[in-house]
């Protein structure tokens, strides 16, 4: 316990996509491409919906959006159109990967909870520089209900070895926000793809992980 009397972290959770790495916009953009390609008109709150979450689950709970497709064609057209050079670069947050080197130096345990595939979680980590840092990695094909679902944080907290109350989740997105608080979690809220006021029920907020004073992160009221 420190002198406030709050529960002081013993281990942190990270986000992928917008936490550690910036795709969002090459999602997005494909996203759109793949609606378009259906006829169906979008907005960027549709888009939106894709954000942070699986897939296969946002389709599942919008049936209209690919009205008799299955996600198996989906996910074809989703990787054809990932071949294009046009789309927007995967941009890398060096201020997070100052971070999370700064946790590993003082051997705080961590992993990766991710609504991506298992093999671009894996590869995005390694071209980071940071595999071998994590104790392990959480995909989509690893639960049965993807973020905001509390299942992926909870295998987490299992990896790690410590209770929720003991971990600090970092995220970019509301839906992975409220998964982790969901799983009992505190959690910081970094401001790469949503504006503060999306993130607001996050413990703590900030434009880049440098910001965060760890092991300082007081649970919300």
């Amino acid at each position: 316990m420190n002198p406030n009397g709050d529960l002081v972290p013993r281990g942190a959770l990270f986000d992928l996509d917008g936490t550690l790495i910036n795709s969002e916009p090459r999602s997005l953009a494909t996203w759109s491409r793949l609606l378009d390609m259906h006829n169906v008109p979008h907005e960027t709150a549709t888009l939106h919906r894709f954000m942070g979450r699986r897939g296969p689950d946002v389709v599942a709970e919008n049936p209209a959006l690919f009205p008799g497709v299955t996600w198996d064609v989906i996910l074809a057209e989703i990787q054809e159109i990932g071949k294009d050079p046009d789309l927007p670069p995967v941009v890398h947050l060096p201020e997070s990967v100052e971070f999370v080197r700064r946790l590993h130096a003082s051997d705080v345990p961590f992993g990766l909870v991710t609504s991506a595939g298992r093999d671009w979680a894996e590869h995005a980590l390694t071209i980071l520089g940071m595999r071998e840092l994590f104790k392990g990695v959480v995909a989509a094909g690893d639960v049965t209900a993807g973020k905001p679902d509390p299942e992926g944080y909870l295998a987490g907290a299992d990896i790690l070895g410590h209770a929720p109350e003991y971990i600090v989740v970092f995220e970019d997105s509301p839906a992975g926000i409220e998964a982790a608080r969901r799983a009992g979690m505190r959690t910081v809220g970094i401001t790469t793809t949503h504006e503060r006021s999306a993130l607001r029920d996050a413990d703590l907020i900030v434009d880049h992980l440098t910001e965060v004073d760890w092991p300082h992160i007081t649970p919300r009221a």
